[in-house]
């Protein structure tokens, strides 16, 4: 039995509650969603792999179709390993577009049958990005309407170290 797999890929440092919110109608629309966690050292997160995935799981546990695992490969391969052939992909504003465009085409042109999915944040969330969010922590202002409660700890325990 085939079952409908989307894989929702980011860097999730930290996840946050756009992130929740595009998890959650994901997880409405599709029988599987993989919340695949990019290695990428390249960008020097603030958490490390593995607290980036126990920070993912703790925020969407509540999703009984929600997995949530790290990946440090090409996209498509880890798609195939998934047996997915969608990708989610959040557009907050205008300037995500052209971007996330290129990509969807290059990950089609590796791997034919790869669709991508776009969905924006619910208003009220459209403005938020996990960049913002550090830059809010690490100057010790309030965080806690942008991420769960679990995060916003995490945060304000790695600032106040």
């Amino acid at each position: 039995m085939r079952t409908n797999t989307v894989i929702y890929p980011g860097t999730f440092d930290p996840i946050t509650n756009g992130h929740v919110d595009l998890t959650e109608r994901a997880a409405r629309l599709f029988d599987r969603v993989v919340l695949a966690i990019a290695h990428s050292e390249k960008k020097t997160p603030l958490f490390n792999l593995a607290q980036r995935v126990e920070l993912c799981e703790a925020a969407v546990s509540h999703l009984d179709n929600v997995e949530v695992t790290g990946f440090s490969n090409l996209l498509t391969d880890f798609a195939k390993s998934q047996d997915a052939r969608c990708v989610l992909r959040g557009l907050r504003a205008v300037a995500d577009f052209e971007y996330e465009f290129q990509l969807a085409n290059m990950n089609r042109a590796m791997f034919p049958e790869f669709e991508s999915i776009f969905l924006t944040p619910s208003e009220h969330l459209s403005f938020i990005s996990s960049s913002l969010v550090r830059e809010i922590a690490s100057l010790q202002g309030d965080i806690t309407p942008f991420v769960p409660p679990h995060v916003a700890a995490a945060l304000q325990k790695r600032f106040a170290d």
